[in-house]
């Protein structure tokens, strides 16, 4: 387990080498971040204004219901992964020698703009499929979606670098993006689950001290200065959040380039990610 995390805390490191020469690389999640949450606002009013947002609380949907859930999916998952495939994109660069731009991660996201929208149709319809199951199955269906949510999550998360890298359609990197799972990690993903007890520690590192922080400044009885802390709390969990996804978008792009090449820049040690996604026997 220690080996684990300290093979973890490694790549977190690397990652972090190539974020270090590029911080406007944490302009792409920031963007999506904001997006995501104007989209989620103007689905969430109008359904809540009309009625049919309590169907979705109830499980009680209808099919017209069904399809405007569809197309939240739909615009939500086309955002994410737009800006996604901007920063993977300007990873690419650097991990390539170059200096990239927010311009540049921008336009290389424009140019596959019509795969990135059917790869977010291929999630949506799935999102949906594992909603109905959650509905029609209780606490089974719940334990099912998630499972299956899970693997689809794992067996496309070299899927955008695909998309940005090669000249193929949604559905032929979907089918790439396990295959090359298959070839490279096994059944032994170390990497985005070391990543993820990083962050999760660095969260709670945040939030503790964070609460720590406020409740002395409680004790005051000032208010305001109790409403800054608690937004400055707020702040350095979303900083964090940024990080991580920055990160998992750069080290996506340097774990496609492993894959596929073996050759992942200088940031990375090709020993390193060879121990890290080494299949079990």
């Amino acid at each position: 387990m220690f080996a684990r995390f300290s093979r973890s805390w490694q790549l977190v490191k690397a990652s972090g080498t190539v974020l270090r020469q590029d911080k406007e690389l944490l302009l792409f999640p920031l963007f999506s971040a904001i997006a995501t949450l104007l989209v989620a606002v103007s689905f969430i009013v109008p359904l809540m204004f009309t009625g049919a947002f309590q169907e979705f609380a109830d499980e009680t949907a209808s099919a017209g219901s069904l399809v405007v859930l569809f197309l939240f999916y739909l615009v939500q998952y086309f955002v994410i992964f737009f800006f996604n495939s901007a920063l993977v994109g300007a990873a690419m660069i650097r991990l390539d020698g170059g200096n990239p731009t927010v311009a540049d991660g921008l336009r290389i996201a424009s140019s596959r703009i019509v795969q990135i929208l059917g790869y977010a149709a291929i999630a949506a319809t799935v999102g949906l499929i594992l909603r109905l199951i959650e509905e029609r199955a209780g606490f089974i269906g719940r334990w099912i979606a998630g499972l299956l949510g899970v693997a689809f999550t794992v067996a496309t998360f070299l899927a955008v670098p695909i998309l940005v890298s090669r000249n193929v359609g949604p559905v032929d990197a979907v089918k790439d993006s396990a295959t090359l799972l298959k070839k490279t990690w096994g059944e032994n993903v170390i990497g985005n689950a070391g990543m993820g007890l990083v962050f999760f520690l660095f969260y709670i590192c945040v939030v503790g001290i964070g609460l720590l922080f406020v409740f002395a400044v409680a004790q005051t009885g000032s208010g305001p200065l109790i409403v800054a802390f608690t937004v400055l709390v707020a702040l350095a969990v979303v900083a964090v959040a940024l990080v991580h996804t920055a990160l998992q978008g750069v080290y996506s792009a340097a774990l496609y380039r492993y894959a596929t090449e073996g050759n992942v820049g200088e940031a990375f040690s090709g020993t390193l990610l060879s121990d890290a996604f080494k299949p079990k026997g």
